[in-house]
């Protein structure tokens, strides 16, 4: 038998240089980023979607049998099909999601987690019924201080059994952008993204946007599920309370320019114009004001292209005239409210909101 059992006595985690584990890349390949040559597209297709799941991907032979239960502190209870759901008024967001773990892998030390590189990051076509609709069918109740999502997806983490839930204030609940999604780029959702239900949050990271909904709740007190208190909070220390993780950093990625090599991705490409492209987004509904791009360390403002929405990512471009050599070709963002991306990557126990710059190792020949 194993010393460390991880339903009953589950091995401490600590934070760790050097090559990844066999834990992490299981991970890895259990979950995908979104290719960078992908940030092509204005929306990600389905496939190319980033995907991180805490737990197995549940399967729902049947939509036509499945029920939202909406309860706890309202003056009606509902138990409402997709079909109830999808004959409310429908609307359709193009939002940009990103994991609030991307970048952990790039974090020195890092916690041993899913190791995500950059590529943690995708823009949908969303479509589905604001949730306001369904709690103001409820009723809430004026005391409520809280509303918990809950899916059907089911585990363990540390030792601690739970279904993934989350939960958001009434006030933002009650946002009219903030949907009950069944179809994702004008197709049924995907098993492996939620269907036949899920809730979208736009402008913050991924783990708000709860997969499989089935249980709407209303709490007279905060929410104390797994996944909202005992992670997902940025942490400096052991010791730290921590700061609840909510809306995404200001972030860009550029499509790495030339073609790369299959090992290491670095890049060749050749002497002459190369047009380097990238995207750019922020949390919270805050646009992008300006993008730069650095060429070996001189930086130079990158053109914008016009907003998609408000909540999606932005094209821009950058001419640059490359020569013979060796460079290190980088980009940054800042949004409308004066946040820019850090060039050092910033320390988090849990690796979570790395913004930091993307950098591009780039040979010319």
């Amino acid at each position: 038998m194993p010393t460390h059992n991880p339903f009953t006595n589950p091995a401490p985690r600590g934070h760790l240089d050097g090559d990844f584990l066999r834990e992490e890349v299981v991970l890895a390949n259990r979950n995908h980023g979104a290719l960078l040559e992908a940030l092509r597209h204005d929306v990600t297709p389905a496939g190319l979607h980033y995907l991180l799941n805490h737990f197995d991907v549940p399967y729902v032979p049947d939509a036509a049998a499945w029920r939202l239960a909406v309860g706890g502190n309202v003056i009606t209870p509902l138990s409402l099909s997709v079909a109830q759901i999808k004959a409310l008024p429908q609307r359709t967001l193009r939002v940009t999601l990103e994991c609030a773990g991307n970048g952990r892998g790039q974090v020195t030390p890092r916690w041993p987690s899913m190791p995500w590189m950059a590529e943690a990051v995708g823009t949908s076509d969303w479509t589905g019924t604001p949730l306001k609709s369904v709690l103001e069918m409820a009723g809430m109740q004026p005391d409520t201080a809280d509303i918990a999502f809950t899916g059907i997806d089911r585990g363990f983490d540390k030792g601690d059994e739970h279904a993934y839930g989350r939960s958001l204030t009434p006030g933002l609940a009650l946002s009219d952008d903030v949907l009950l999604v069944t179809a994702m780029n004008g197709q049924p959702l995907l098993p492996q993204h939620g269907f036949p239900l899920r809730l979208i949050v736009p402008g913050w990271y991924g783990m708000a946007s709860v997969k499989w909904l089935d249980r709407i709740e209303a709490l007279t007190r905060p929410y104390q599920g797994y996944q909202q208190v005992k992670t997902y909070m940025f942490k400096a220390r052991p010791e730290d309370r921590g700061v609840p993780i909510t809306t995404i950093r200001v972030k860009s990625l550029m499509v790495p320019p030339g073609m790369p090599d299959w090992y290491t991705r670095q890049r060749l490409v050749e002497a002459g114009p190369v047009m380097v492209f990238g995207r750019a987004w922020s949390g919270n509904g805050v646009p992008i004001a300006k993008v730069e791009v650095s060429v070996n360390g001189v930086w130079s403002a990158a053109r914008l292209d016009a907003p998609s929405g408000r909540y999606a990512w932005r094209g821009w471009t950058f001419d640059w005239v490359a020569t013979k050599g060796e460079f290190v070709v980088a980009c940054r963002a800042m949004d409308a409210e004066g946040a820019t991306q850090p060039l050092d990557v910033p320390f988090d126990r849990g690796g979570f909101g790395n913004n930091a710059v993307q950098r591009v190792q780039v040979t010319v020949r």
